[in-house]
């Protein structure tokens, strides 16, 4: 298993920086940190779902309907959420933000900075973070989420990617 610390900014509940902290120590404190993450769709609609490498320190081998990291030191939810999609799909996109939100789900709460990219639908997935990945229609998913085994960030952060985009219809 690999295991990378990294530096993350330290945020207050109303997302203001407190302080840097390494990512390790703010899950095993349960500090609030920033974390961005995309919903990727192709131009049919479709969302972009994968599993998780057996490798990766994080629920290894779980589907995730996001795709993202912690942001970096000084890093917008945008500028993280285009990094991860560059390096764990290698894409070059800039998602755009549509709502943050403090995710209790996880192993630690964070600030969970939710986006939605429209990505070509032939991707160059890394297999250190990747190991499959797929493209199902809306109802596929809500049946996969129900049969797979995702993310808890996958569930909260679909079931309200999915209130406000009934709420901006």
């Amino acid at each position: 298993m690999c295991v990378v610390d990294e530096w993350v900014e330290r945020v207050d509940g109303q997302d203001r920086v407190l302080g840097v902290v390494s990512r390790r120590e703010a899950i095993r404190e349960g500090w609030l940190h920033r974390v961005a993450v995309t919903v990727c769709r192709d131009a049919r609609g479709r969302i972009l779902v994968h599993r998780r490498s057996e490798q990766v320190s994080r629920f290894p081998g779980l589907h995730e309907v996001v795709v993202g990291g912690a942001t970096n030191v000084g890093e917008s939810y945008e500028h993280a959420a285009a990094r991860e999609l560059a390096e764990e799909l290698g894409i070059r996109a800039l998602p755009r933000l549509l709502f943050t939100f403090v995710n209790r789900s996880g192993l630690s709460p964070h600030w969970l900075g939710v986006h939605e990219a429209v990505v070509p639908d032939t991707v160059a997935a890394d297999p250190d973070e990747v190991a499959w990945h797929g493209w199902l229609t809306e109802p596929e998913l809500r049946s996969a989420l129900l049969e797979w085994r995702f993310t808890p960030d996958s569930h909260e952060a679909f079931s309200r990617y999915l209130a406000f985009r009934t709420t901006q219809s």
